[in-house]
């Protein structure tokens, strides 16, 4: 019983060290690919390392607080060319100092003429935020949006400037307070404002990012050598192989050391954890090409099976078929690398079957188609028209036809016998006169199909028979289907199941 490929083990490195050597690079490619999936989507999550906040419904205003994980923004902003935007920034810090000055007001309490001219900037200041929309520099157009729905849903205001002046003014925060007031500003308008940054450009005018150095310095500095030790290895294995192809055969290292496209890398990362032994992705291969060959499988037969039986209907249609059949005759003069000539060896073995074993049991089939033959030829040249209405003489018409058909089908049948068991033994002379009738039955077949009238109607009702063909065998493919041959597959490869499973 066959087994899976990946019940097979793993071939390992010649060495210790070298198994070392690809299992830590393996590990360190995982972390590459990690690191790159990483930076990849830090600026499309900023937001989220910002703030250590998970909405697991976008609709409800339902969140969920990670802050054990740490801020990394201060870390990875720099490599990102990301600063914090000055419009934003002085925002908040007014506000902070706006703040401060209304922490002691009390509900009711009237404000002093510092607080009122600190709140009238702050208003000031949201109405220019709303209007310049700074956001765009971050792409957060949507951010800003979101705090507009907020004021106007807050205030009870179809404007956003309208509901910012409402929420700043005196008359409000004497009769809401600041302390409710403060709650509703610091969790879900000044996080928002918080999330706006500035990003640099580079010389090339693209966005600044820092990314590649680390990558060359940690990562494809370590992945070059490895790459190097390779085809070392490979050319000590193999010391006719040229270093060009010795690179082109770790093609697929490739990914590793481009600056682009690096989630590519995934291709490299997975074959080098499986070379060296860490995972197993035979199984899920498995379950993928199986799934590929049973949408696949339908269509790649009917396609092979037309142009096998339009390649047929393309020799029989040809005019060239007779020589075709003359070539049959000098294939088979010539022995094959084994010394056997097969056409020959197939009749040696074939004629004793047919003319010792199937013949004699077709016996009085045979009697009964020669005696018709015998007593229609009697009713034409023998017995006159005239005669032909007496039953006496039918009856001795019949049973002599019946006579002569007997004897010569037994003298046929004792032929055919001997015939046969001399075709069974091993004789080198009656090889040669075997292979000399069957390459005068090709050279005579063919003659008589090119002098006769019988070649264009053999061709077309052997293209017409393989049309047939074609119509039933395509059918019973999408009839079978496939499962039946994935089931038979699974069967081949799995084995029986011990009992331990």
């Amino acid at each position: 019983m066959a087994r899976p490929r990946w019940q097979d083990q793993v071939s390992q490195a010649s060495g210790p060290w070298s198994k070392g050597w690809d299992r830590f690079v393996a590990v360190w490619a995982s972390v590459n690919l990690v690191w790159v999936a990483f930076d990849i989507s830090y600026v499309p999550l900023r937001t989220f390392w910002l703030q250590r906040n998970l909405y697991p419904i976008p609709s409800v205003p339902l969140v969920v607080p990670l802050g054990a994980i740490p801020d990394i923004t201060p870390w990875i902003d720099p490599i990102k060319g990301i600063e914090p935007h000055r419009e934003t920034q002085a925002y908040l810090g007014h506000f902070r100092v706006l703040d401060r000055a209304l922490l002691p007001l009390k509900q009711g309490q009237p404000l002093s003429p510092l607080q009122r001219s600190l709140l009238k900037h702050q208003a000031q200041l949201t109405a220019e935020l709303i209007d310049a929309n700074p956001f765009l520099a971050s792409e957060g157009s949507a951010t800003l949006e979101k705090i507009k729905y907020r004021l106007r849903q807050r205030a009870n205001q179809n404007s956003a400037r309208q509901a910012s002046a409402q929420l700043l003014s005196a008359p409000w925060l004497q009769q809401q307070g600041w302390a409710q007031e403060r709650r509703f500003w610091q969790g879900q308008v000044l996080p928002l404002v918080a999330t706006n940054y500035w990003r640099s450009i580079d010389g090339n005018g693209r966005p600044t990012d820092h990314f590649w150095r680390i990558d060359l310095l940690l990562f494809q500095s370590v992945f070059a050598l490895d790459i190097g030790l390779r085809v070392i290895r490979l050319r000590r294995r193999l010391p006719g192989l040229r270093w060009r192809d010795a690179l082109l055969r770790r093609w697929v290292d490739l990914p590793l050391l481009l600056p682009f496209w690096r989630w590519l890398r995934l291709l490299p990362v997975i074959e080098r954890l499986q070379s060296s032994g860490l995972i197993t992705i035979e199984p899920l291969r498995a379950v993928v090409s199986r799934a590929v060959v049973a949408l696949l499988a339908v269509e790649l037969f009917e396609v092979l099976a037309l142009q096998l039986l339009d390649g047929a209907q393309g020799i029989i249609r040809s005019r060239q078929w007779p020589q075709q059949i003359r070539r049959l005759r000098s294939h088979q003069s010539v022995s094959n690398t084994n010394g056997e000539r097969e056409l020959v060896e197939l009749v040696r073995i074939w004629a004793p079957l047919v003319l010792g074993q199937v013949l004699p049991r077709l016996g009085p089939e045979l009697q009964g188609v020669l005696g018709y033959t015998l007593r229609q030829s009697l009713d034409r040249t023998v017995v006159p028209l005239p005669l032909r209405q007496l039953k006496p003489l039918l009856e001795v018409e019949t049973g002599l036809s019946k006579q002569l058909a007997g004897g010569m089908v037994d003298s046929l049948l004792d032929l055919a016998r001997s015939t046969g068991n001399q075709l069974a033994r091993r004789d080198a002379v009656q090889v040669d006169l075997l292979q000399q009738v069957i390459d005068r039955f090709w050279e005579e077949l063919a003659t008589a199909l090119e002098r006769g009238e019988g070649l264009a109607r053999s061709q077309e009702l052997l293209c017409a028979l393989i049309d047939d063909l074609k119509g039933t065998y395509l059918s019973q493919i999408n009839r079978s289907g496939i499962d039946a041959l994935i089931r038979e597959l699974d069967a081949l490869t799995t084995g029986p199941a011990t009992p331990g499973d």
